[in-house]
């Protein structure tokens, strides 16, 4: 399924430099530039609300459409490219843009969702997604927001790969379909033992100390000369 009903978001021009980037978050609006295949770079400025949101997960592939009075940036298509989060207040103080190309194809990751109850889990099998996302190549605004693997007939020792997930028509796998996407695997005694560590043992008077482990209190071996 496609995610891309386009988005929009008010921009303008801004000069280039930290001093007008300051000035700007001052006046809640957030620095941003803009760059593509087709596109010049260019700086742009975007209101704080409308980059907090661009910024969060589940828009690394939406289209963005820049509206705005200057007919250099009005209308023109892009993708969140990055972004950069204050270390403090964790809001966004700089973001990315790419313009692509809306003719040519882009190669994006796109998130998998796993779907059901592996069958495997009644025998006593622990479910692990190795990969959580698949590359693909398609047109900007065909980009799906996800695509979902059913698990529910995973069984014990089994596993599902690339291979497994049905892509749409227009849709190019760039991941090897012997990719390993998730497992269900049974879980043997000997590792659940070793993960297993009572403190009151370890801590345990008169306890054995690991091999190559100093005795309490020993004095170290004089260096030789």
């Amino acid at each position: 399924m496609s995610t891309n009903q386009t988005l929009t978001v008010a921009a303008t021009t801004r000069e280039p430099g930290k001093s007008t980037s300051r000035g700007l978050r001052n006046n809640r609006t957030v620095p941003a530039v803009v760059y593509g295949p087709k596109t010049k770079p260019l700086t742009i400025a975007i209101p704080v609300n409308d980059a907090v949101k661009f910024s969060s997960r589940g828009f690394e592939n939406r289209v963005i459409t820049l509206e705005s009075a200057d007919s250099t940036i009005n209308g023109l298509k892009v993708l969140r490219k990055s972004h950069d989060i204050h270390p403090v207040t964790r809001q966004p103080i700089h973001l990315d843009f790419f313009a692509p190309d809306m003719t040519q194809k882009v190669r994006v990751n796109v998130k998998i969702i796993i779907e059901g109850k592996a069958a495997g889990t009644a025998e006593g099998g622990l479910v692990t997604v190795v990969r959580r996302d698949v590359e693909i190549e398609t047109l900007p605004l065909e980009i799906p927001e996800s695509f979902t693997l059913d698990v529910s007939d995973l069984g014990l020792n089994e596993s599902k790969h690339v291979s497994d997930i049905k892509f749409p028509a227009g849709v190019k796998v760039i991941t090897s379909s012997d990719e390993t996407i998730v497992t269900c695997a049974e879980v043997k005694e000997e590792a659940l033992a070793a993960a297993v560590v009572d403190p009151a043992a370890a801590a345990a008077p008169g306890a054995t100390p690991a091999a190559g482990a100093a005795a309490p209190g020993a004095a170290a071996a004089p260096a030789k000369k």
